[in-house]
């Protein structure tokens, strides 16, 4: 635990990426992994992770990301879409994981599918749409958690345009809308913003305690 704290305290937003350096295979699969298993409402994921290596098509992206240079420099782009639509057929999909992963009749589940059915069907489009992009900063939780231990750079991004990231990624016809990105890759030597001391609230002023 020391570690993981020393670690949260090493990172921070970095503001310029080492163009140079990339993140290894073996590496991008240990962040890849550390957010497939992040938690999320009733364990449905209603998101897809978008990596983006494409030079070209991050060159695309970079003017509607405020033109930060991070788009480009970093080792990787990582845009999580929360699904728009979230219904009986997607939740049927997930029973049936559910059941072939646990070794379980689906029968057995059927009554936490018609909760879930209940719930979820009783969301109006927007509100379905402002929950499943809950989940997806749950799982840019797990990326920012897990980075710092293998020393690898996250910035978490939200100043992008958003329609324009679903136009160029063809993110709407697959029912998806680009909710949140991140960089990742190794900060540059130049970015001073590493240098400067951590800015937080006290324990005293964040924690209420009852």
């Amino acid at each position: 635990m020391d570690t993981f704290i020393e670690n949260q305290n090493w990172r921070y937003a970095t503001k310029k990426f080492d163009n140079t350096k990339k993140i290894s295979s073996e590496d991008l699969e240990t962040l890849k992994e550390a957010i497939r298993l992040s938690s999320s409402s009733y364990g449905l994921q209603p998101y897809k992770v978008i990596i983006i290596e494409d030079k070209t098509l991050r060159e695309k992206l970079q003017p509607v990301s405020w033109g930060q240079s991070q788009i480009v420099d970093a080792s990787q782009v990582i845009v999580f879409a929360n699904e728009t639509n979230v219904g009986n057929a997607e939740i049927d999909v997930y029973l049936q994981n559910i059941s072939e992963t646990r070794q379980i009749p689906l029968e057995s589940i059927a009554g936490y599918g018609d909760f879930m059915k209940s719930k979820i069907g009783a969301l109006t489009p927007e509100q379905i749409s402002i929950w499943t992009a809950k989940q997806a900063y749950l799982a840019l939780a797990n990326l920012l958690n897990v980075a710092p231990e293998l020393k690898i750079d996250v910035t978490p991004m939200e100043g992008f345009d958003s329609e324009k990231y679903n136009e160029i990624l063809n993110l709407t016809e697959k029912g998806l809308n680009a909710t949140v990105v991140a960089t990742i890759g190794y900060r540059h030597e130049d970015d001073a913003t590493q240098y400067y001391k951590k800015v937080r609230k006290s324990t005293k002023e964040l924690f209420i305690n009852l």
